[in-house]
């Protein structure tokens, strides 16, 4: 083999060496970049789940936060409630107190006032006292008690309704129906039927029943519109329209 020829094929062998190493040089970058690329696919994901769990976090305290409104608003109501007794009872203090104690024998007497001018009942002034202090259980006692001594009371109706704000309040919500139930049903015209069939609406809501609770809720707007218990449905009805994203 001459000269030349051997000079040939140790250029061709060069040739086919670097060949090769550029070739394997290419593979291994790209095999470099795929597993990047896999790497930032799998960040990606953590990322998509950790939002799906911060975005899950952040409803449960929108809720959370949603009940806490709504409880702050039945305890307003409450003292609301708690300050009107109170100030019955403080008129009827005074008037007590104005009133002379003759010496004589007093032979007409007239009969003890009654109605709303008398003021709350004790036993049901007992009662809201129980059930504004949280001792739902013993509050229940008490309104039935009075119940069973005064079945002819204006403060009947009322009775009825805390009856059911207690069981609410303690998520007996079958025993909460029945007392709320029979405000809308005896007394429709009475102040305390819109904020009882509101309650209904909120319990069937509690139990998962929601088309009775919808049904409720469009009633007590049908049927009471002016009231501040119709606006709390139509929000509610409007929040139960929304896709879970918006509502959230």
């Amino acid at each position: 083999m001459s000269h030349l020829q051997k000079l040939g094929l140790l250029t061709l062998g060069t040739l086919l060496l670097g060949g090769c190493a550029a070739n394997d040089l290419a593979v291994k970058r790209q095999t470099e970049t795929e597993t990047k690329v896999e790497h930032l696919f799998q960040l990606a994901g953590g990322i998509e789940a950790r939002l799906n769990e911060i975005s899950g976090r952040v409803a449960i305290l929108e809720e959370k936060d949603a009940q806490r409104t709504t409880l702050f608003k039945e305890l307003s109501d409450g003292v609301r409630e708690l300050k009107e007794v109170n100030q019955a009872l403080q008129a009827k203090v005074q008037t007590a107190a104005a009133v002379t104690t003759p010496k004589v024998e007093v032979v007409n007497t007239d009969p003890a006032p009654k109605g709303r001018d008398a003021g709350p009942p004790p036993g049901y002034v007992k009662a809201f006292g129980l059930y504004s202090a949280n001792n739902f259980s013993a509050a229940i006692q008490a309104f039935e008690l009075f119940l069973k001594e005064q079945p002819t009371s204006e403060y009947v109706p009322n009775s009825y309704y805390w009856i059911g704000e207690c069981y609410y309040s303690n998520s007996d919500l079958p025993h909460a129906l029945v007392a709320f139930q029979k405000v809308v049903n005896d007394w429709p015209r009475h102040p305390k039927a819109s904020d009882a069939l509101l309650k209904i609406g909120y319990s069937y809501a509690a139990q998962k029943q929601q088309d009775k609770a919808r049904a409720t809720f469009e009633r007590l707007i049908r049927n009471y519109p002016a009231s501040p218990a119709a606006i709390k449905a139509r929000e509610r009805l409007m929040s139960s329209d929304q896709p879970a994203s918006v509502r959230h």
